[in-house]
Formats: structure tokens, sequence, C-alpha cells
């Protein structure tokens, strides 16, 4: 296969100043040729995920965007001065962003020769890019017939899907109660539990996301804006007896009141008074930030056998091993184009991603929707 004839490429890139000024902007940048055990991939689908946010927008204030004039393609933002401390670490850097993708094999290093022209999935920083040096553990070849939209999201939502349901098997859960739950990971994680036989309890947030989930075959749906939440949730978890929640969202009153549901179905099920509540341990993972605002918790109504922790993928299967991690990768595989299939709503280029009102449309983090970036168009 032909090497690039520029031996360069775009780029997007994120950056924050001292002084407050954030930019988002397209960069060219020199492709390295790859090492013994390293690819070059002709990036061709990336997606849009709420972890690349951080990034693409973080503290910026929106009000405050404006397009780049001159030669540059981006956006300028103000960050406010209160949320500056927070950020000290990646003031004055030009990051890359994107952080999963996938596309075709343009250039291959000695030990990897024969996968060039094939197709792979990669995880890792910079896959809004138009070419992307990578290697190691970082890339999965896609089966035969999968095009690149195929394996773009093959890494972040369904390892998390498998790693939630991994969690709640080794530490011993019969249910799992799981928040935001029409999202992407959600519905990767109800097919998973009808397929596996784990009880699952979905919390969505409006009658749309209901229908979203039966569809799917899920049994327990439960509208979080229903004036009966709170005793349907307790009853649901009576009957399936969950006792691990998983929650994306992190911030208001939703999690406590699980923690709550959770310790009045143990309650009713004591055969005498304790004043320290039910024996029986409850879990809250927070494995998200949709919520921005104090996670809130009733600790009269909780007991004392409970707890709050946050959940990362990484260090999960960090934690896991090798060994584990392999075997959950080798199911995304094998599901790709089933549990795992991801549907996107709208596909932009790389130039389109830097467009104000797309910005503000793929920002909005809007359930149902999701945006993919083609480097190749334009």
């Amino acid at each position: 296969m032909e090497w690039i004839m520029s031996n360069t490429g775009r780029e997007l890139r994120s950056r924050i100043d001292a002084d407050g000024a954030m930019t988002l902007s397209l960069e060219q940048v020199a492709i390295a040729e790859p090492g013994d055990d390293e690819l070059v991939v002709r990036v061709e689908a990336a997606p849009i995920n709420p972890t690349d946010l951080g990034l693409l927008t973080g503290p910026a204030d929106l009000t405050t965007m404006e397009v780049l004039q001159g030669e540059r393609t981006g956006i300028a933002f103000t960050v406010p001065q209160e949320r500056l401390p927070a950020f000290r670490g990646r003031l004055g850097q030009s990051l890359r962003v994107g952080s999963e993708g996938a596309g075709t094999v343009v250039r291959a290093g000695r030990n990897l020769a024969g996968l060039e022209g094939r197709r792979v999935g990669m995880i890792g920083d910079g896959m809004y890019a138009d070419y992307r040096l990578i290697g190691g553990r970082n890339f999965m070849l896609l089966p035969d017939g999968a095009n690149a939209s195929d394996g773009a999201s093959m890494f972040i939502n369904p390892l998390t899907a498998l790693g939630l349901m991994e969690t709640a098997g080794r530490e011993g859960h019969k249910a799992i109660v799981h928040t935001a739950a029409a999202s992407n990971v959600g519905q990767m994680l109800q097919k998973i539990c009808l397929a596996d036989g784990m009880p699952l309890i979905n919390i969505v947030r409006s009658q749309e996301q209901v229908d979203i989930l039966r569809g799917l075959g899920a049994v327990h749906v439960l509208n979080s804006k229903n004036e009966a939440f709170s005793t349907q949730l307790a009853e649901v978890i009576a009957q399936t007896g969950a006792t691990i929640a998983f929650d994306p969202i992190g911030g208001g009153k939703l999690g406590g009141k699980i923690l709550q549901a959770m310790e009045r179905a143990a309650v009713a099920k004591m055969p005498s008074y304790d004043r320290y509540g039910s024996s029986v341990f409850k879990q809250l993972y927070i494995y998200g930030a949709l919520d921005l605002s104090p996670t809130i918790l009733n600790r009269a109504a909780l007991g004392f056998r409970w707890s709050v922790s946050g959940w990362l993928l990484w260090p999960f299967l960090h934690s896991v091993g090798p060994e584990v991690e392999d075997r959950l990768r080798q199911r995304v595989i094998e599901e790709l184009t089933t549990t795992f299939a991801t549907h996107y709503t709208r596909t932009i280029s790389l130039a389109e991603a830097l467009e104000p009102e797309v910005l503000l449309a793929y920002k909005r983090l809007a359930t149902g929707e999701k945006y993919l970036i083609d480097p190749t168009r334009g």
C-alpha cells in the first residue's frame, strides 16, 4: 500500500492558556514511520464520547465561543478564572483529542507487515486526525465484513458494559440497578444481562426511553419522573435482590435514592428491628459525571452497610489482568454488530466538528444521539 504522499496530516488539538484562553484547532502534524510493532492507520471513523467532551469543551464558557480568524481552522473560548485551578496541570499544553476510532492500515512495521490494508479498531488519544500511529494492545483487528463505523466504538462502551457486569459477578451480587439506562452503554448492558441471565433494573427519565429499553426485551424499566418511582424502585429491588448500582449521572439525589430503596427492601425482610439497619451490604458505583452537582445521600435512611465508590474502565481492566481483558475483548469482536452495535445519528468531518452549531449539538449529549467523525470527508 502506498505511503502517505506528504507524511503529514491534520489533528484536532485542545489548548488552555494561563489567562483562560481556550482553543480547539486543526493542526498539521508530521506522521512518523512506524516502529517494528506499530501501525499507521488512516482514521475513517471516530465517535464523540462523553469522555471526549472534557477536552473538546471542558471548563469553557460556551457563551464566549468565537470562530478563529485567519489561516487556522478552529474555535476559541474563555475559561472563567474560578475554573482554572482544577486544570492547572494542562495549562499551556496542546492536547490531542479523540479517545477511540477505526480505520485502514496504510503502513505497518516489520513485525506487522501482513496487516497493511486491514481494518482495525483503536484506543488512545488523538483519534480525531487523518492518521494515527498505534501499537501494543491499543488496536484490534476488525472481523471480516466489518466497516470502520462498526469498529469505531468497540472499546470504551462495550468494555464498560462488560466491565460493569464482570464487577457485579465478581462481588457476588444477584441483580444490578443502572441509571441513564437508555444510553449506549445502558442498551449494551441490557443485552448482556438478558444473554447472561442477570436481572437488571433500568432507570430512565422519559417514556420514550422506557420504550427503547422495552424494545430490547427489558423486564424492569422505571421512569424516575413518575410520582410512584421510589415505591416502585423498592418493590422491584425486593423482587430481584439487587444490591449493586452503577450510576453515570453522579450528582443529585438519584444514587442516594437507590441505596435507600435497597435498604428499605432489606429492612422489610428483617425478623426484628435493629437500630443500625439491615446487615445487607449495598454498593453504589459512580462511573460518570453527567450531573456535576454534589452527590446527595440521606444518611439516616441507609443503615450502616453501604459504600459509594468511583468506577473507571482502565483501573478495572488493570485490576483483573490481561487474561480477563482478552476474554472481554474477544466477546466484543464476536458480537460487534449485534450486542455491541452502535447507531450514529450523524456523521461529520473534522472541520465540521469545529463549527459552533455542530459543537453545541453534540455537546447536548441527548439520549439516542451519537455523532461520528469521519476525517476522510471533505
